[in-house]
């Protein structure tokens, strides 16, 4: 692989590609591009203050999407057979970071939060590295269910518990949901009996009321979205600027750059409520706009997922979709009060390494998906003949 195909702007190669695999890359660069041009005005002034230069989180972002992109074309051009035969590696890596994170001394703490880990001078979010590879994994186990004995189903049943536990602990109950919810959207996807549906979906319920009941600071959270102006200077503070942002847009929005909320009214703009800095500069006409952008993205994901001969791969395509505009339609409906408050950046628009490297990730998955279609090839998670009279493996 060279060096021009290492930057896949100028692959030629994707002529050869499907038309839905075309349309998902280009839609991509789009929402990249889009997210990249709100970035720079939403994290400005910010920057401005704290680095003393107002591009200081632009340029740092520029650095993460190059190397997202080369890591992106990669997996584009990788076998899907070759990348699920991996994808336990990291899971099981990446669950061993999450739990690292909640070692005194070892993780990294914002907003009484532990959710970083340093490698060296990189801080780690494995929470959100994590997303991609639980698609992946969830996808090969769900996608062979019926051929696999309850000792492999309960082992990898067993490894999700403890990775929606291991975030939650951190305690980060907005990227648990949302990675419970990919779970379960790709266990229904796959057939699952109804009964283990439903009692799981209770199970998760119960698990987030306990959660909010235990920590104040979430029950706080949930009474100040029910009526934030209670407390416009306190718990409802995040919530009301934010209102104030999207509502300050009205039709054609103040004009990019023009955004008053930003200058150090709205706080953690630049990632948690780009939305609604967003929303302020282009307006109503500008946010119904990205909703068709997701939209689009969805439909594609579907009809990916539906032209996939192979369950497996069929899986992959839905789990992706769920993570990507899930998780952007979590982020908007925190920012105009629709959901409680809560920390979940939004993909490609959202100022951070680890999230940008995680959303290229899974759009790449969708475009794999998408040119292999019914070529798509199965990695058991175990052997189907033993060998040498052992059993066999569950990886």
């Amino acid at each position: 692989m060279n060096l021009r195909q290492l930057i896949p702007i100028f692959d030629s190669s994707v002529s050869s590609w499907s038309l839905e695999a075309r349309l998902v890359r280009w839609l991509t660069y789009v929402w990249l591009f889009i997210g990249l041009i709100i970035l720079f005005s939403a994290s400005y002034a910010v920057a401005d203050q704290r680095q003393g230069d107002g591009l200081y989180y632009f340029k740092r972002q520029i650095i993460w999407v190059l190397v997202s992109l080369v890591v992106f074309n990669i997996i584009v051009n990788l076998p899907l057979r070759k990348i699920l035969g991996v994808s336990h590696y990291f899971l099981i890596f990446f669950l061993i970071l999450i739990f690292l994170t909640l070692v005194p001394g070892l993780g990294r703490k914002a907003f009484d939060a532990a959710r970083w880990i340093a490698l060296g001078p990189i801080p780690i979010q494995p929470s959100e590295l994590i997303k991609p590879f639980l698609v992946l994994q969830s996808a090969r186990l769900f996608g062979q269910w019926e051929k696999l004995s309850w000792g492999v189903r309960l082992s990898w049943l067993r490894v999700f518990c403890l990775i929606l536990l291991g975030i939650l602990a951190q305690p980060n109950l907005s990227t648990t949901a949302l990675c419970g919810m990919t779970i379960w959207f790709i266990a229904l996807a796959a057939g699952l009996p109804y009964k283990y549906l439903g009692s799981t979906a209770i199970g998760g319920i119960l698990l987030a009321l306990l959660s909010i009941s235990i920590k104040e600071y979430q029950r706080r959270r949930v009474m100040s979205f029910l009526n934030p102006w209670a407390d416009a200077t306190g718990d409802g503070y995040q919530l009301v600027q934010s209102l104030l942002a999207v509502g300050s847009g009205k039709t054609w929005g103040a004009g990019f750059g023009l955004s008053q909320q930003k200058l150090f009214y709205l706080p953690i703009q630049d990632t948690d409520f780009i939305f609604a800095v967003f929303a302020e500069e282009f307006g109503f006409i500008g946010c119904v706009l990205l909703l068709f952008l997701l939209t689009g993205f969805a439909t594609l994901g579907l009809i990916i997922a539906l032209k996939a001969k192979n369950t497996t791969a069929q899986l992959v395509a839905i789990g992706v979709t769920v993570v990507m505009v899930g998780q952007s339609f979590l982020h908007i409906g925190v920012a105009t009060g629709a959901l409680p408050t809560t920390g979940l950046p939004l993909p490609m628009f959202s100022y951070g390494g680890n999230s940008m490297i995680a959303s290229l990730v899974a759009s790449a998955l969708l475009i794999r998906v998408a040119r292999e279609g019914s070529e798509a090839e199965v990695v058991p998670l175990r052997r189907t003949k033993p060998e040498n009279g052992r059993r066999g493996r569950m990886f």
